[in-house]
């Protein structure tokens, strides 16, 4: 075996070696969306066999800042014939997950390694379990937990930057995504041309705040997409190179912001 190469058990025929991509994938043990830094499968026979890190690695128990009481245990598929759903992001639970019997509660195992704190040196941004305040995306409070900037007037729940992100790749490899004047786009240029659909949706948002709030709002998204891209995406240690970027048009004497992901 290769030192970037491990052996897994949901790949018994094969090891997995460690890779990067600014493709998305299907990761094949939680079967959600990953991309950036994943193991696959290493045969020279084509598998198409992909694990985010998290999946591949995982830990066998882990505990949370958000459930105190209890112990969340790794396993290979969701428990009982009932539909599950993770209590972070409040999507189906497919596949690999973290579960706690006691409680139980459900974790993506990329959802339960989000990090607590986002911090750039000039914004921080703070996950909160539920907020009272809505979403700068879809309006609403809901259960979805959230990051919420240190200022508390900015929020985005982790589930609507992981919808958008599956939504904008979705249009574009089901062969719908179309830049403006019908332009298709490829690869890693598509993706940076699709994703950053938040910027309607911050500039309706906003049309009644002064540019300095919208600015800050504009930012607050933009450093959310990078690390909620990074981590609940499944690279909790790279920022993924152009795939994100946030722009208020310059004309009309508007703000310009660009935001962009850069390895580390």
């Amino acid at each position: 075996m290769k030192y970037n190469e491990i052996s897994h058990f949901s790949h018994p025929h094969h090891n997995l070696k460690s890779d990067f991509t600014e493709t998305p994938f299907k990761c094949d043990g939680c079967k959600e969306v990953g991309i950036g830094s994943h193991y696959k499968c290493s045969s020279s026979s084509y598998c198409n066999f992909d694990l985010h890190t998290h999946c591949a690695v995982p830990s066998a128990t882990i505990t949370h800042p958000f459930y105190t009481k209890c112990a969340f245990q790794f396993l290979s598929r969701p428990p009982g014939p009932e539909a599950r759903y993770c209590n972070a992001c409040q999507k189906d639970v497919a596949g690999f997950v973290y579960h706690c019997k006691l409680c139980g509660f459900d974790l993506h195992p990329c959802c339960a390694k989000l990090p607590m704190v986002l911090d750039d040196g000039e914004i921080k941004l703070y996950l909160y379990k539920k907020v009272s305040a809505p979403c700068h995306r879809c309006g609403r409070k809901g259960n979805s937990w959230s990051y919420r900037s240190s200022c508390k007037k900015y929020n985005l729940h982790v589930a609507c930057v992981r919808e958008m992100l599956v939504d904008s790749w979705h249009e574009i490899y089901s062969g719908n995504g179309c830049g403006a004047g019908g332009k298709t786009y490829t690869g890693s240029r598509r993706l940076e041309s699709r994703i950053p659909s938040l910027k309607g949706t911050l500039q309706s948002h906003n049309h009644k705040k002064s540019k300095g709030k919208a600015q800050k709002c504009c930012e607050m998204a933009g450093l959310a997409l990078q690390f909620v891209v990074s981590a609940v995406l499944g690279d909790p240690t790279t920022l993924i190179a152009g795939l994100v970027v946030i722009k208020l048009g310059s004309s009309s004497g508007k703000h310009s912001l660009s935001t962009r992901l850069w390895h580390n």
